[in-house]
């Protein structure tokens, strides 16, 4: 194997594992019920923190503590609107992987065949 393939494979080696580590501090931060209960109502549009408190049913410093770890992590950005703080998913790729998630939910819980 020549100089420059080893290295170009040490690299990608080196890529595949951040990015591998990225999938998972992301789906590390999906598993948690209240952040992804935010992030699906998120996936269907801006929302605010009185309305994100009652789609998931947790109390308020808690959503704002679940928000603040989202935003840390990139996943979501915030505006300012008057006084309200207005939430909103920074990408597609997270609504589709929320939603693809509570898909495979609903089949196993319904007993749904594999498809795909």
């Amino acid at each position: 194997m020549g100089s420059s393939t080893h290295e170009a494979g040490a690299h990608g080696s080196q890529e595949q594992a951040e990015r591998l580590a990225t999938a998972v501090s992301v789906l590390t931060l999906l598993a948690d019920g209240t952040r992804l209960a935010l992030l699906e109502r998120l996936g269907r549009g801006e929302a605010d923190v009185s309305t994100l408190t009652e789609a998931c049913g947790a109390a308020r410093p808690s959503v704002s503590q679940h928000l603040a770890k989202l935003r840390l992590a990139g996943l979501v950005a915030a505006r300012k609107d008057g006084r309200r703080v207005v939430y909103r998913l920074r990408h597609g790729h997270l609504r589709r992987l929320v939603e693809e998630a509570l898909n495979v939910a609903d089949h196993q819980i319904g007993a749904l065949p594999p498809h795909d």
